[in-house]
């Protein structure tokens, strides 16, 4: 099963990952990773920021993602949670989980969402900064990081 969500609520980190393995004798890892709104980019303070996406796209983005990993590896289960809206510094903004009977499967798997995710995913970031207000650009090092994956 796959889980793809879009949403401005915060998550449950703790409860997503044990659903994954509750109830599922077939699991033998889960990896997560929890990308959160830091206070600061290029140097700027960060006071928020504003998440935007393209209901029905994002989420049709983010599934095939998903499939991708599951044509590499041996994936039980994938959770993908995104949030939108105004966050601020601390706030959780994403979470991937996966499970798989193996932990190097788990982990792999967890890594490349993310990788794409961060390159691919139809999401518009604009941050309000001490500075000024402005919108995020791809990093080089988010395109750097899916050479690894080729």
């Amino acid at each position: 099963m796959n889980q793809v969500l879009i949403q401005e609520q915060v998550f449950d980190t703790g409860q997503v990952v044990q659903g994954l393995y509750q109830d599922n004798p077939q699991v033998g890892a889960v990896a997560s990773f929890v990308g959160v709104c830091r206070d600061m980019n290029e140097g700027d303070t960060i006071t928020q920021m504003r998440l935007e996406h393209y209901p029905g796209m994002t989420e049709k983005s983010i599934a095939a993602i998903v499939e991708e990993a599951r044509e590499k590896w041996q994936i039980l289960d994938c959770v993908v949670i995104h949030r939108v809206g105004i966050l601020k510094p601390t706030d959780p903004i994403v979470l991937v989980a996966v499970s798989s009977q193996h932990r190097r499967q788990a982990l792999d798997a967890c890594a490349y969402i993310m990788d794409f995710l961060k390159s691919r995913a139809p999401f518009w970031k604009h941050e309000a900064t001490l500075e000024g207000d402005r919108w995020v650009s791809t990093r080089d090092s988010d395109k750097t990081a899916l050479e690894r994956w080729k």
